[in-house]
């Protein structure tokens, strides 16, 4: 009886229930897809790490960015190699360097070296040449989303990286650097001879790992063996780099604060609307008191109500979100939404909305029942 009083109170006035329900789907959606849009963001800065294929990076001391390698000597690979459990290990060179353009211009460009016969640091999916595209001689391959940057490259076209002549092989897509530089991948060897440096170094080590092995175990002994390297699991040097970015810029505090912001704006909308909502039918509940009902009873009605404009709120809100991240995620606008945050958003606003049903509860103690039924 009590259930569907309360389900009936709600539906009597659609106008108010569709207010409500706007409130609360606005708020998902703004709080998933502006979320969504920092992680999207934040994630380019470990890009060339989440898809290197390797489960450890060895590096300089106090390495804190993938793109801004020192470098170390390339022997150091074989004593890496010795360490119990390590399956493979490949040296990775990243270098800056510059590419020619055809009006006569250039644009800084990172250059991402690769080993021919690993997929360690091979980062990319060609979407436009042949598979086997770094097999070609001085190939180079560019992402689709940076041709406006390199003025529409071609396969086949000749270009010139720090005044050495490359050849456009293939392409990727979606392979962008946090950096306003290109990623240029490239063969290891052709690597070093465009960007002029010493041979007998470079700048990491990739290595995996045997299936089963103690990845934090096998960084320590690296560690142990060579002092002056850092070593580091895969997850953990992307956490790395993107808190380089996140800390050492005003990256994370403005675009946190605007994430914040956008949901504190989302949390007082859905409070605001469920309150007016509640109170718009307080003299209904002042009658429901005046009848009878208990105030434990009352107080049910109302967190009934709440939690079921909620949860259709909520629902109808993942979806348009879902269908939004589908429509308007790009690689260069990325949205990416985790879990977690689908999950943190839904609990929190369902909370919320509880809280905000609640309040008007202490005004309605406060009404006079028999002036309720006069009125």
């Amino acid at each position: 009886m009590r259930w569907n009083l309360a389900y009936r109170t709600l539906f009597h006035d659609r106008g108010k229930l569709i207010a409500g329900l706007v409130g609360v789907i606005f708020s998902v959606v703004l709080v998933n897809i502006q979320g969504g849009l920092f992680f999207g963001l934040i994630h380019k800065a470990s890009m060339l790490v989440d898809r290197s294929n390797a489960d450890l990076w060895i590096g300089h001391r106090g390495m804190h960015n993938v793109d801004f390698a020192h470098p170390i000597p390339e022997r150091w690979r074989y004593v890496v190699a010795g360490v119990e459990g390590v399956d493979e290990v490949q040296p990775l060179r990243v270098e800056f360097g510059e590419m020619s353009l055809p009006g006569g211009g250039f644009e800084n460009v990172v250059l991402v070296g690769i080993p021919e016969t690993t997929d360690l640091g091979r980062a990319y999916s060609i979407v436009d040449g042949p598979e086997n595209a770094l097999d070609l001689h001085d190939a180079i391959i560019v992402d689709r989303c940076d041709s406006e940057k390199l003025v529409g490259p071609d396969i086949g076209e000749l270009r010139e990286v720090n005044g050495r002549r490359v050849r456009v092989a293939g392409k990727s897509n979606g392979i962008l650097s946090f950096l306003v530089t290109p990623y240029i991948f490239t063969d290891y060897e052709n690597a070093i001879e465009l960007a002029g440096s010493d041979p007998s170094e470079t700048s990491y080590l990739l290595a995996s790992v045997a299936p089963g092995a103690d990845r934090d175990a096998i960084c320590r002994e690296i560690k142990r063996l060579l002092p002056d390297v850092e070593a580091m699991t895969a997850d953990e040097y992307a956490s790395v780099s993107i808190n380089f970015w996140m800390t050492r810029t005003g990256l994370g505090l403005s675009f946190g604060a605007a994430t914040m912001l956008g949901l504190l704006v989302g949390l007082v909308m859905v409070g605001q609307t469920l309150y007016a909502m509640v109170l718009d039918r307080i003299s209904e509940y002042a009658t429901l008191r005046a009848i009878g009902l208990s105030e434990r009873e009352l107080l049910s009605i109302l967190a009934f109500q709440s939690a079921l404009v909620a949860s259709i709120g909520i629902a109808i809100g993942m979806v348009i979100t879902v269908i939004l991240k589908t429509l308007l995620s790009t690689p260069r606008a990325t949205i990416e939404i985790p879990l977690m945050l689908y999950v943190g958003c839904g609990v929190l606003i369902f909370a919320i909305c509880l809280f905000a049903a609640g309040l008007p509860y202490l005004r309605v103690r406060r009404i006079d029942p028999h002036t309720a039924l006069q009125s």
